[in-house]
C-alpha cells in the first residue's frame, strides 16, 4: 500500500528548498506525499527581498478537514516554522492524524553553521524543544542540536567520540530517533550519525567544497522516503547522504548560483523504483 506523508513546511518559489524538493523526492520514493503550507515565500530567505504570505490560520481547518475525511498518514514531518502557533499545529497534526505505527519526523529549522537564525526567538527555540520531545524522529544539524540541548550553537563534535557523546545526550533527553547532520570532524568529509534502539552509525562521505541552501529538506526526505521504503535507519542516513553528496557534486560543476539550490531533478531517476529495494 502507498504511504501518505503529511509535510508540514513552507513553500519557497524559487531556491530549491522546503517542499520544492521534498514533494519531488518523495514522490520518485513511491509514496505521497500531501502538502499542509505553512506560508508562501518568493524566495527562500538566503535571497534578499523576498515576500511572503503567512499560511497559520488555515493550517487548522486543514487538519480538522482531514480528520474529518478519516485521513490518515504513515509520517507527519515538519520543519521550517514561523510561529509559536504553527509549532502547536504540527503537535496537533501528529496526534490527530497519524496512523499508530506512523513516524512523527521532526527536523528542527532553527540555525547553521554556529548561529540561531534572526526568526527564532528564545521563545521559539523553547518551544521547538517541546516539539521535538513528542517526535519519534530529530534530524538537527550540529547548530541545532547544540540549541536543542542549551549549549552554545558555535560548539560541535571536534572527534568521532564526541559526535556519539552528542547522540547519546540527545537520544536520552527527547526519547527520538536522532540523526545528527553537518559532522565534519575528518579531513576531505562531511556526513551525518544516527542512533536508534538498535544501534546507530556514523556515514561520512567525500566533502565538496560548496554551500547550498536546502540540502537539509533534500536529505531529511531522502532519509525519509527510505525508511517508509523499509531501510533501517543506518541505511536510509546512508542513501541520504550519498544522494546529497551527489546533487552537490552535480551542481558545483554547472557552476551556478549558490543561492539557486541544488539541481536534485537530473538525479531523481535514483531514488525512482527504490520502494522494490527494500
Amino acid at each position: 500500500m502507498q504511504k501518505k506523508v503529511l509535510a508540514l513546511h513552507d513553500l519557497s518559489g524559487f531556491g530549491r528548498s522546503s517542499l520544492v524538493p521534498i514533494i519531488a523526492v518523495l514522490s520518485a520514493g513511491g509514496h505521497q506525499c500531501v502538502p499542509l503550507p505553512t506560508a508562501v515565500f518568493s524566495t527562500h530567505t538566503a535571497i534578499p527581498n523576498w515576500v511572503t504570505t503567512d499560511l497559520t490560520s488555515a493550517m487548522q481547518g486543514t487538519i480538522e478537514q482531514y480528520d474529518a475525511l478519516g485521513l490518515r498518514f504513515e509520517a507527519v514531518y515538519a520543519g521550517f516554522l514561523g510561529s509559536a502557533d504553527q509549532i502547536d499545529r504540527v503537535r496537533e497534526a501528529a496526534q490527530r492524524l497519524k496512523t499508530p505505527d506512523g513516524i512523527t519526523l521532526i527536523d528542527p529549522v532553527m540555525g547553521d553553521n554556529g548561529k540561531v537564525y534572526d526568526t527564532y526567538t528564545p521563545e521559539m527555540c523553547t518551544r521547538m524543544r517541546e516539539l521535538c520531545a513528542i517526535a519519534d524522529i530529530i534530524t538537527p544539524n550540529t547548530t541545532e542540536a547544540a540549541i536543542l540541548m542549551d549549549w552554545d550553537p558555535c560548539s560541535r563534535p571536534r572527534t568521532a567520540e564526541e559526535a556519539w557523546e552528542w547522540l547519546r545526550a540527545l537520544r536520552a533527553q527527547y526519547g527520538a530517533q536522532v540523526v545528527l547532520t553537518g559532522l565534519d570532524f575528518e579531513q576531505g568529509k562531511v556526513g551525518s550519525g544516527c542512533l536508534s534502539d538498535t544501534g546507530g552509525t556514523l556515514s561520512l562521505h567525500r566533502r565538496i567544497d560548496r554551500y547550498y541552501p536546502g540540502t537539509g529538506d533534500l536529505f531529511a526526505s531522502v532519509m525519509l522516503g527510505a525508511l517508509l521504503n523499509g531501510h533501517s535507519l543506518p541505511a536510509a542516513c546512508e542513501r541520504a547522504g550519498e544522494y546529497v553528496k551527489d546533487c552537490i557534486a552535480y551542481t558545483a560543476e554547472q557552476q551556478t548560483d549558490p543561492m539557486h539550490g541544488v539541481q536534485f531533478e537530473k538525479l531523481l531517476y535514483k531514488l525512482i523504483g527504490e520502494q522494490h529495494e527494500a
